[in-house]
């Protein structure tokens, strides 16, 4: 099943005026009640993830939505790609460390809620967020779409509604608990041939020992961050960085120009100024070209780390031109 409907454009039927002064009156009422109660406090990291039924949604969902977005996994057992993606969302839960909730809805225990979302096949993924429902995607999709689509989703709970998440304690996870990512297999040795490879210039090498990793482990991080580099340094090897250069002042419209550039700013350390170029690509383009600079920028966050600061404030900016 190929993802669909990776799109945050649905999320424009939110900004509707009333619906977001409700949404932000019942989001100040949550917290104000929960300032009272006692109830602020903060959350075990295995908290941001919780089974949902048809009796507790209303709970679970509609009424957390007004504090935090809520994604919904639609799942089943028997659904093959249900497993690629469920451990997947399950990770990036504990990472955005309570900047939204996941909450995991198995279909066959509730053919209810699967109907009123209009769910034709799985896995399916959607959010809530200050009561109100949107579709995200359907499928197993590529974690850099996922991370995108879920920080768009962030932008908006904060923007429009006010949603500033729960607060996490990573303290108070239980002793036995299991960590969020088993490693698949036994990997150092190729990552070690990897690295080498690295070293010696031989990128394609490099390239082709770090997918053969992520084949067998697709969310290995030392696997994810070496074929981001490896790819990057294969790019810029051979280009002639005066060339480059003028090309993308003369010729700000051309997309292939302003890729090149963008490699070369990296790679010289400028970070911001690549980033910067690459969103304004998007801005100023659309279709193929529009797509060529989006995931070229995609491409080089994994070389930076999704916890730089410079990618958070990129990703925003991105999510302005988009959408």
């Amino acid at each position: 099943m190929q993802p669909r409907n990776m799109s945050m454009s649905g999320v424009v039927d939110l900004a509707a005026v009333k619906a977001a002064g409700e949404a932000k009156a019942k989001a100040e009422q949550a917290r104000a009640e929960a300032s009272r109660t006692g109830g602020a406090g903060a959350v075990a990291p295995t908290a941001l993830v919780i089974d949902v039924d048809e009796a507790g949604f209303e709970r679970d969902v509609l009424q957390r939505s007004a504090e935090v977005p809520v994604v919904i996994d639609f799942w089943a057992e028997w659904c093959e790609p249900c497993k690629q993606l469920g451990p997947l969302l399950e990770r990036l839960a504990v990472e955005y460390n309570g900047r939204f909730l996941l909450a995991k809805v198995d279909v066959d225990a509730n053919q209810m809620l699967m109907q009123q979302f209009g769910i034709q096949g799985i896995p399916a993924v959607f959010a809530v967020v200050a009561g109100q429902a949107l579709p995200l995607f359907q499928g197993a999709a590529p974690e850099a779409q996922i991370r995108e689509t879920l920080d768009q989703l962030i932008q908006v709970g904060e923007e429009r509604f006010g949603l500033t998440g729960i607060a996490v304690d990573p303290g108070a996870a239980p002793a036995d608990a299991v960590p969020a990512e088993v490693p698949a297999g036994p990997y150092d040795a190729v990552l070690e041939a990897a690295a080498s490879a690295l070293d010696a210039n031989d990128f394609g090498g490099a390239v082709q020992a770090y997918k053969n990793v992520l084949a067998d482990d697709p969310g290995n991080p030392e696997a994810k961050l070496g074929l981001a580099q490896a790819e990057l340094l294969g790019r810029v090897q051979s280009l002639d960085p005066q060339a480059v250069r003028k090309e993308a002042a003369d010729s700000p419209g051309d997309v292939n120009a302003q890729l090149a550039a963008a490699d070369l700013d990296l790679v010289g350390g400028h970070v911001e100024d690549a980033f910067g170029r690459l969103v304004e690509a998007v801005r100023r383009t659309a279709g193929d070209d529009r797509d060529a600079a989006r995931l070229r920028l995609l491409e080089l966050f994994e070389v930076i780390g999704p916890e730089d600061p410079r990618v958070t404030a990129a990703r925003t900016a991105l999510a302005r031109v988009l959408f």
